[in-house]
This record gives C-alpha cells, structure tokens and sequence, in this order.
C-alpha cells in the first residue's frame, strides 16, 4: 500500500485546510518544490499535488510551479485542482505527470472525463468527495444531490481503474479516516486511495487492513506538516 505525502498549493505556497475551508488555512512552507524533493527523499513513491486555487477557480492557476515539481523528483505524481477540460489534462500529460485527477466533471460534464479516460485510461483516477453521503464538487463548495453510491456505479460502468476518496467531514482535522465509507467504495470493485483524517500510525494500520479489499493507498497531508506521523514509519507499516 502506498503512502501519497500531498503538496497542497495556494498563492504559490504549500498549505493545508481544514475540511477545504479558505478561512482555515495554514501555511507550512513558501516552497512546494522543496517540500516534494523532501518527501521523495524520505521514501515516498507517489506524490498527491493540489492545485487549490485551480480547485476553487475552475481551471489550473499553478502550473508553473507543478511542473517544477515534476522536473524536480523522479517518482509518479497525481495532480488535481480545477481539471475540467480535456485540455487541462493534455497540458499535465505533456509536462510529463503520471496521474490525472477528475472530481467535478464527473458530475457535470461526464463526457469530458469519458473522453480522458479514453486517451489516458488507468492514468485518469477520480475523486470522489463525500459530505454526508453525497458528493461534492468545486472545490468543494457545493454540494450535488448525487450520493456517493450512485456515483461509484456511474464510474465503474466506466470502468474507471482508481478513485480517490475525501470524506470532508475528516479533512485537516487529525481525527481519523472514516473506515466505514472507505470499506463502501472499496465495494464496489475499483481501486481506492483513501483521503481525510490520516493521524496516526494506528490509522496507517486499520486503512492496511482494507488493502486486501481494493485499498491502494492513502493520501496524507496534515499529520505528516504537525509531525503528528513520521513519513518512514508510515511507509514501513504500509509496504509490510
């Protein structure tokens, strides 16, 4: 199972949010770039990068500064934030980024990631974001009358091959994933990095316990900039 550091971006620096409020955010470093050299060198695989301000503009805002990213390490980096068109997602592929991040289309534009998925296949993986069984989108602003099972179905007749999974509830607030949701999507068949609530070790230990149920990662952010989980320790229990 993979542990996936993320590099969240707004107004150039490396921040966190609490459950995706503006009003909540704190800044752990002015430099995105420095932050995922040192994640690859403490052993991470795969890195999770948001475009923040593309998430809640609609359209990719710190491409500059992703691409950096990826010039700078030599492992896969997934990106999401503002993906909305066809275009956006060519301009990531180009710029050689290994995975592409989906979530608002796949409510209101199904055809658009119908259309990635044709072109990119597995590299496309999407987010599901749930608050309170329903899915929500743009930047996690609204949300949709669209429940989070219906949307499973929908993606899986599309034989999506990975989804991330935000219980927003649980977002920035280091007080535990909800297992539960997690346990209902991995259900449904497709493979799920899990998202939101990552604290501890013991965390690290009950998400490696889905694994065998489609679990394949689990994105971390918070726990790893308040030094609440060391990184090495979490990928030691992951990769057992």
């Amino acid at each position: 199972m993979l542990i996936i550091p993320a590099i969240d971006i707004r107004g150039g620096n490396c921040v966190m949010l609490k459950q995706g409020k503006i009003e909540e955010e704190t800044i752990y470093s002015k430099d995105p770039v420095f932050m995922a050299k040192l994640w690859q060198a403490k052993g991470a695989k795969r890195l999770h990068v948001v475009d923040l301000d593309g998430a809640l503009g609609g359209k990719l805002q710190n491409f500059e500064i992703i691409k950096k990213i990826k010039e700078a390490v030599n492992i896969p980096v997934q990106v999401g934030g503002g993906l909305r068109s066809i275009e956006s997602v060519d301009s990531l592929k180009e710029i050689g980024i290994d995975y592409v991040i989906m979530g608002t289309v796949a409510i209101y534009n199904p055809d658009i990631l119908r259309k990635a998925l044709e072109k990119y296949g597995d590299k496309i993986i999407v987010a599901v974001d749930a608050r309170d069984g329903n899915v929500a989108i743009g930047g996690w602003k609204d949300t949709t009358s669209v429940t989070v099972n219906e949307l499973l179905a929908k993606l899986k007749e599309m034989n999506v091959d990975q989804v991330l999974y935000t219980d927003i509830q649980k977002d920035g607030m280091l007080e535990g994933p909800n297992l539960k949701g997690l346990k209902n999507v991995a259900g449904f068949g497709i493979k799920v990095i899990a998202s939101g609530g990552v604290t501890n070790l013991e965390d690290v230990k009950n998400i490696k316990k889905l694994e065998k149920e489609g679990v394949i990662g689990a994105v971390v952010g918070k726990a790893l900039y308040t030094e609440n989980l060391k990184l090495e320790e979490a990928i030691q229990i992951a990769e057992q």
